[in-house]
């Protein structure tokens, strides 16, 4: 028996006629109503739908539905939305999730974790935030497409918002809807971003201005990585190894590799030393052989490893490699996103760190945090996995940084120079060994703005790692400092 032959208009037809029946995608959202203390507030939070206007073969054909954006949001209930600020809040990654500032800082509710060498066991819980910065602002926590719930529509392609440029357009249309919804314009504004999040954040608050002429208040950077040649080694670089150094030092004395001297002393020994470090490397194989044995004796003796193992490094301790070595004569790992943290591997002749143990240590805790919390408490219903760190965004494109760095400090000095009243916190963990104190230091003073300007910038540093809040003394310090700059940026007889 012959094939019937196939009829491809028909088909054309019928897919169509399927699409049309499907109903569009719509907003998928809860709101409660809860107390912190003497604070009354409003918690909405489910999943928003992002539109794009498409113009094909120069016709305007609307705004289409694109992705399903994951959002949770807090306002103080009965305030003058003229005078109360907004804060829009999101992690980095590449592929975080808001979960980490969500559930370990600003929000009214937050995990007990723990900390390192203190870590809580499961179940693990959850507590109020009477330091939660809603006492101060309205939140929006913000989960980037593929994080969180998170998704493109169905028929879409994610990978679309896996890039620097597009990622910046979603959540700031996320950032202009919310807005333009709930009539916040006259409102105090406000970015919060952590981690990738400070470059996303430079991004948005530069997009923000000069695609929508959202003018800012202020933005909060929480170990910002700014400029990624500072952060990852190449062998065409050479500053990250003399801006790791007093981060390496840091560590070494945490664990007890500086006996008789004071944290102080080892961290300003490493950053005296930075300049001649980083002109020992740039002699490359000039470098006179006694010159060299003197530079592999301060690294050694600054960063608690052995010269043998600086030499043979070649004066260039990579990070990761170093949090495997440090510790090694002990059989424990440390931490790269905060080197207090330890940890057991399966063995001990790894080049590299195996896994990080501040990461092992918090992301139970939070997981079952938030989980617990948008069920229960917030009533959202959603079984979607959520997404906390997703790897499905990689490889994430910089198509714009071809041939160079990604540096979003030029989109910071550009939003300050067009914007002279917006205000700059950024805080910074000693024992942060993804983004060092330094790094950003470094990169600030990079920064092309005027000198008077550069009074609009403010930093802080706390005694602990990258998420610096999961250290109770940082996280209570944090907390005030944020409040102050909030309550500050945000007065109008500035």
């Amino acid at each position: 028996m012959s094939e019937k032959p196939k009829n491809e208009t028909a088909d054309k037809a019928t897919d169509e006629a399927k699409k049309a029946d499907k109903p569009a995608p719509a907003d998928d959202l809860k709101t409660t109503r809860h107390t912190l203390g003497d604070l009354a507030y409003t918690a909405t939070t489910g999943r928003v739908v992002l539109h794009e206007e498409v113009t094909e073969d120069d016709k305007f054909n609307g705004r289409q539905p694109k992705a399903e954006v994951s959002i949770t949001w807090y306002t103080l209930d009965d305030a003058d939305v003229t005078e109360r600020p907004v804060t829009f809040a999101f992690n980095g990654g590449p592929g975080s999730s808001s979960i980490w500032l969500h559930m370990g800082l600003l929000g009214p509710r937050r995990v007990d974790s723990g900390d390192a060498g203190n870590l809580t066991p499961p179940p693990f819980g959850l507590l109020d935030n009477e330091e939660s910065l809603l006492r101060h602002t309205d939140l929006v926590f913000i989960d980037p497409i593929s994080t969180g719930y998170s998704r493109a529509v169905e028929g879409g392609n994610p990978r679309d918002y896996h890039g620097f440029s597009k990622d910046i357009e979603s959540v700031s249309e996320i950032i202009r809807l919310w807005t333009t919804r709930n009539n916040r314009w006259l409102s105090p504004k406000f970015l919060i971003g952590e981690s990738y999040g400070g470059t996303r954040g430079a991004g948005i608050a530069e997009y923000l201005q000069t695609r929508f002429g959202m003018a800012l208040n202020g933005v909060m950077f929480i170990a910002p990585a700014f400029n990624m040649e500072t952060l990852y080694h190449t062998s065409r670089s050479e500053l990250p190894d003399p801006l790791f150094l007093p981060t390496y030092a840091a560590t070494a004395h945490y664990h007890g590799l500086h006996e008789g001297r004071t944290l102080e002393e080892v961290v300003e020994e490493a950053r005296a030393y930075a300049d001649e470090f980083r002109a020992v490397l740039a002699k490359g194989q000039n470098l006179a052989p006694e010159e060299r044995a003197a530079a592999v004796a301060k690294v050694a003796s600054l960063a608690g490893v052995g010269e043998d193992y600086v030499d043979r490094a070649n004066l260039r301790l990579e990070h990761t490699r170093y949090y495997a070595e440090l510790l090694r004569h002990k059989r424990l790992v440390t931490g790269r996103l905060d080197t207090r943290f330890t940890g057991p591997a399966d063995h001990y002749t790894h080049e590299q760190m195996p896994y990080d143990p501040f990461l092992t240590g918090t992301d139970g805790p939070y997981t079952a945090a938030l989980q617990y919390y948008l069920r229960s408490e917030l009533e959202y219903e959603n079984d979607h996995v959520y997404e906390r760190l997703s790897r499905a965004v990689h490889p994430w494109s910089y198509k714009e940084f071809e041939g160079e760095a990604v540096d979003v400090i030029g989109k910071l000095g550009n939003v300050m120079r067009l914007n002279p009243f917006l205000q700059v916190h950024i805080a910074m963990g000693r024992y942060d060994g993804g983004v060092p104190i330094e790094a950003i230091e470094y990169t600030l003073d990079h920064l092309e703005i005027p000198l008077a300007a550069r009074e609009r910038i403010e930093t802080k540093s706390y005694p602990a790692g990258h998420m610096m809040y999961v250290h109770e003394e940082s996280r209570v310090r944090q907390s005030a400092d944020l409040a102050e700059f909030v309550q500050r940026a945000s007065s109008r007889e500035r």
